[in-house]
This record gives C-alpha cells, structure tokens and sequence, in this order.
C-alpha cells in the first residue's frame, strides 16, 4: 500500500535530512494521476519541511535539487526527480503493480485504512446523534441531509476502529404535544391511528392548529395538556407514548430503506427532568429573568442585548427547547419537487427515485433481467441522491435536479453504480478462469498505471474525510476511479487476450471494484452487482 513506499522514502529522507521517519511521513503525498503519462507517484514538498515561509520560489526550488541530489535511486523508488518546490519519486513500476494490487486483495474493506497515516490516532467510544425527525409527524426531506451525513460520519468512524454509537435525538417533547393529544382527543381515531399513524397525526396536527388559531379554548386546552404532560398525568402520558411508539415503528421501515440504523432512539424527553434542573441552577445563579409577560429569559451577552436574549421558559412554567439540546446547522436542499408538486415528505421522494429509475433501466437495451428490480432500482436511486448532495461542502446549500440526478454518465451516483456493476459481470464472466496467479509485467499500459497511481490516494482521501468529516473528498475520488476504469474497459480487453495478460487485467478491475465498494458503503450507498 501506499504508506509501505511512504515508509521507504522516508527511510531515505531522514538518513539525509537528520529528521525521524515519523516526522516525514504525511509530508509525502501520492501525485494526482495526471493525463500526461510517466509522471511520479509520489512527492515531498519542500514547504512542508521549511520553518518558515520566508523563502522565495527560486530558493525552495535550489534546496529542492540540492535535496534531490543526496538521494539515490533503490529497489523501490525507480527515478528522483524536481518540481516547482518537490522532490518528485517514481515507484519502481512492477513492484507498484504487484505491492498495490495484492494490498487491495489481502486488505479488503480495510484497504486503506491500515495506513500509517492514522497511526497514533487513539480509538475512542464516539456518539454520533443524526436525522432527529419530529415524533407524530411524517419524515420530512429536510431531515434527509442530516440522516445520510450523520450515517456516513457514523460509517467513516467505524471504519477506523472507533466504538461509535448512533443516536436518533428526536423532537419527542414540547408544545405540539399539547396541540396533538387535545386534536387527538376532539378528531382523532383509533382505527385510523392503527393503519397509518404519521399521516392520521399529520391531518390532525393540522387541525388542531387551524382551530386553535380560531378559538381560543382549543389554544388553552392543548397548553394545559402539555402542563399535564410535564407534570407526568397518567392519561396524557399514555396517549404521548403511544404516538411515540407508533412513530418510531413508522421511522424503523423508512430509515431500512435508506440502509440506516440507529443503536438507540433518544429524545427531548430524556431531558424534560433534567431541564427543570437546569432552570433550577439558572435561577440560583442569578441568570433567570421574568419578563413583564412571565416568560424566563438569560442574557447571553451579559450586557442587555436584546438580540442576544434567549427565552427558556414559559410563562405557565413548561420548558422550552434550548433548555434540551444543541443544534449545528448545515445547508439546505433547494427544488426537490415530484411531479405532483411541493414535496413534503421523504417516502414521497424515495417512491418517485424508484420510479423514474425503474422506466430508465426498463428504456437501456443492455440492461440484464433482474431478480428484485424494485431493490435495485431503489439503491441505484439512493446512490443517485447521496451523490448529489455529496458532491460539494457540506455546508452550502444545493439546487436539486431530477435531470441530472439520472443521468447515467458524467459524475453521478447512476455512474457509480452502473461502473460496479460492470466489473462484476467482469468478474462473473471470466473469474473462474483467470483469477490466479498474475504476471506484473503485463499491467505496463499507461492506462493500467494511471489506476494503480489512484489506488495509491486512497488512504490519504480517507485520512483528509476523517479530518473535515466532509464526504466530498470521497465522492471525488470514486467518480474518478470510475472514469478511469471506463477508459480502461475499452482498452484493456480480456476476452480473446492471452490468460497471463487477460488474468492481470481481471486482477486490476477487481482491485477497482473492491476500492470502488469499499468506499460506496462509507457513503453509505449499497453497491449493486446487476442493473
């Protein structure tokens, strides 16, 4: 793997430069596969070692030959070399194919990750708390970016050996459970309940709230319901528990079909105890105010900025919901639309993906007879969304397209899952009888080198994810290894090839597919195998 010629250049680097190897070793970065053939595989840059950056570029680039004429060349690094302020190292060419190809294979789904990049790193218990719908009312799309984030963070910290727990922090406590169990007790019913929950509590919820900006006794009885509830009556908090229940039953079956879980479904009313506590400390300390109206507010600015007032409680003494969590904002999706107009909720989004991907298979000539085709056009779609949203910084928004999201070539998640399933019929067609042993000396393409050089970044575009936690890095990657195995498929044939050449090339699209796996399921896509 990468960090194996890391660890080699490094060795040599310090012998010269009287520096350890551990100092050295994410100073030496895999070259980007460029379009111009025989460019190095790795480089060290001068910038990286300098105390300062007081030197001009005429000076870092003498120190950069004089650097590399110390260094000589071994049976691992081939040619030493010079760029704008690097030292540039090509890796001996039969000794790349066969260390990169034969770590893909022993590695599997840890290819990567063993780097010694994340060496040092401590394993931790780490919480991620993601996607926190709001209980007795239907998965909104707004909460889809926080479910598929938190997922693939959760996925990424697993992946590197951390003990991760997935927490759901639902909105499970708080005024619209005043207006619900009052809606519930003047329209609701109990068979309608049963047969589809979110969308009875929906119509009621909607109700309720049409009728108690109109009569003033619906207001105060869903307030003295929810009083009730803070204060832990029996009736009321029955009827809470039963629109909690019915609603995480509802969230199980969505979250299964975008390949989500969660170790434990939590929510603001595992705090509405703690948060009397915390009124409690606020008013001890001389923090809580009352208003003229007898709500309780603190001054976080410590000066009587009125912008930086935050209410905490109400005038009827029941809570609010800063006195329960923490919230961290990212962007927004823009224009997700069905063809029935405004979408509101996710199933409806997740239905119109298998859809419209349904007639797009059933429309390619090659597409092959699939046993599930709902499964694998559902999967296909998700990859397609997740892609979109991945694709750049986590928090800016984005403008969803319906168009591009389909389109099967260019940098989408059709792309993705179309290249994985295309090595696999590889695989499936001529595995049995070229998967042995393979000879290194038939993988010189300039094509076959370009897709070894990219299997070399993986560790560092895990490492760089694991840094920001932005899921981009990955994305990048992928759609690149993508294009490359697309222009090697065309060139690289196997069929009616010689079995040495013809079992080499089998082995370098499997070494693809695998990395191309490895990190589809870190985004959180399933890889299909036939569409």
């Amino acid at each position: 793997m990468a960090c194996g010629f890391r660890r080699s250049i490094a060795g040599q680097l310090s012998r010269v430069l009287d520096l350890p190897p551990e100092n050295l070793i994410k100073s030496i970065s895999a070259v980007p596969v460029s379009r111009k053939e025989e460019v190095a595989d790795f480089q060290l840059s001068l910038d990286s070692l300098l105390a300062n950056n007081n030197h001009s570029s005429s000076d870092i680039q003498v120190q950069a030959k004089r650097l590399a004429e110390k260094l000589k060349c071994d049976t691992v690094v081939s040619e030493i070399s010079t760029g704008r302020g690097t030292v540039n190292f090509k890796i001996n060419r039969e000794l790349l194919t066969k260390t990169v190809l034969q770590q893909v294979i022993e590695d599997g789904s840890k290819y990567g990750l063993k780097s010694e990049l994340f060496s040092g790193v401590p394993q931790k218990k780490i919480v991620v708390e993601f996607s926190s719908p709001n209980i007795a009312k239907k998965f909104h799309v707004g909460h889809l970016r926080s479910t598929i984030i938190g997922n693939f963070i959760a996925n990424l910290k697993e992946a590197l050996g951390h003990q991760v727990t997935r927490i759901n922090y639902l909105g499970d406590w708080g005024m619209q459970f005043g207006l619900l169990g009052t809606g519930f007790q003047l329209f609701g019913y109990e068979e309608k309940l049963q047969s589809n929950p979110l969308q009875h509590l929906f119509e009621i919820y909607v109700q309720v709230n049409k009728e108690a900006a109109d009569d003033k006794s619906v207001a105060k009885s869903a307030q003295e319901f929810f009083q009730r509830l803070e204060l832990g009556d029996a009736q009321a908090f029955s009827l809470w528990q039963k629109f909690r229940d019915l609603s995480i039953e509802e969230y199980i079956r969505i979250y299964k079909r975008l390949d989500v879980y969660f170790d434990e479904y939590s929510g603001e009313s595992f705090y509405r105890e703690k948060s009397r506590e915390i009124l409690k400390l606020l008013d001890s300390k001389g923090l809580l105010k009352k208003t003229v109206k007898g709500t309780a507010v603190v001054d976080l600015s410590g000066n009587s900025d009125p912008s930086s007032i935050c209410t905490v409680m109400r005038s009827d003494g029941t809570s609010l919901y800063a006195t329960r969590c923490q919230h961290v904002p990212f962007g927004v999706v823009q224009g997700m639309k069905t063809r029935r107009g405004d979408v509101t909720f996710l199933e409806d989004v997740l239905n119109e993906i298998q859809l419209r991907m349904l007639q797009n298979m059933a429309s390619i000539k090659t597409t092959k007879k699939l046993e599930n085709p709902q499964e694998t056009a559902e999967k296909v779609g998700l990859a397609a969304l997740i892609i979109q949203d991945f694709r750049g910084a986590l928090l800016s928004d984005y403008q969803f397209s319906w168009d591009r999201i389909f389109q099967s070539r260019g940098d989408t998640g059709v792309f993705l899952q179309y290249t994985h399933a295309r090595l696999h019929s590889l695989e499936e067609t001529f595995g049995c009888g070229y998967l042995n042993d393979f000879n290194t000396a038939c993988l010189q393409e300039p094509q076959s080198v370009s897709i070894l050089q990219h299997l070399l970044r993986f560790d560092e575009v895990l490492y760089r994810s694991s840094q920001d936690l932005q899921p981009r890095h990955i994305v990048s990657y992928l759609l690149t290894l993508s294009h490359l195995a697309a222009v090697a498929h065309k060139t690289l044939h196997i069929k009616d090839s010689p079995p040495e050449v013809a079992g080499a090339r089998l082995h370098l699209f499997k070494a693809v597919r695998s990395v191309l796996a490895n990190g589809m399921k870190l985004l959180g896509i399933t890889p299909v195998c036939r569409m």
